[in-house]
């Protein structure tokens, strides 16, 4: 977990997000980093699928924080399954804030979890606009369950420019690539 570039990411990408905005966060060790620099704004409506996401976040009394019901993994904290994919299908947010395990070089967004790819589904479904978070070893990384395409996205947030074949897609697609750097 490269924790700095998390921390790059998570800052350029919570500027994008206005203060007293309505928006969905996922499951990850990238989000988790984003919830902590969202602490930042104020009078946010936020749904999460995710237990970490919520402890950070209700350290703010003027957000809202909604949790989505469901199976919790042990393992990090994320909530997963039917219910909370119907939970999530009930709001349509301003941003959906998606982390993710692996881009393949086709585009394909991949993730190791089908309930987890699920909620992720759900979430891109209702968002008006969906901001992927994704650090440079995310880039051909693989996995074996696809939870959807690069040109969902309307915003990509990463640490370095991505390989040639994502790149295109990315500029094909529209999506708009920010770059933290060092």
């Amino acid at each position: 977990m490269n924790l700095e570039a998390k921390e790059r990411i998570a800052n350029a990408l919570v500027q994008h997000i206005p203060d007293n905005a309505s928006l969905f966060i996922n499951i990850g060790t990238t989000t988790e980093t984003i919830a902590k620099a969202l602490l930042q704004k104020r009078g946010l409506s936020i749904v999460t699928n995710n237990l970490h996401v919520a402890s950070i976040l209700s350290a703010k009394e003027d957000f809202h924080i909604i949790i989505a019901g469901g199976e919790v993994r042990n393992r990090d904290g994320g909530i997963v399954g039917e219910a909370a994919v119907d939970f999530i299908n009930q709001f349509k947010m301003d941003y959906g804030i998606i982390g993710i395990s692996g881009i393949h070089h086709d585009g394909s967004l991949l993730d190791f979890d089908y309930r987890e790819v699920r909620v992720a589904q759900s979430i891109i479904a209702n968002s008006t606009e969906v901001l992927l978070a994704a650090d440079h070893s995310k880039f051909g990384r693989n996995a074996m369950v696809r939870l959807g395409n690069i040109g969902q996205a309307d915003h990509l947030f990463t640490d370095a420019r991505p390989p040639e074949k994502i790149r295109k897609l990315l500029e094909v697609n529209g999506v708009e690539v920010h770059i933290t750097g060092d």
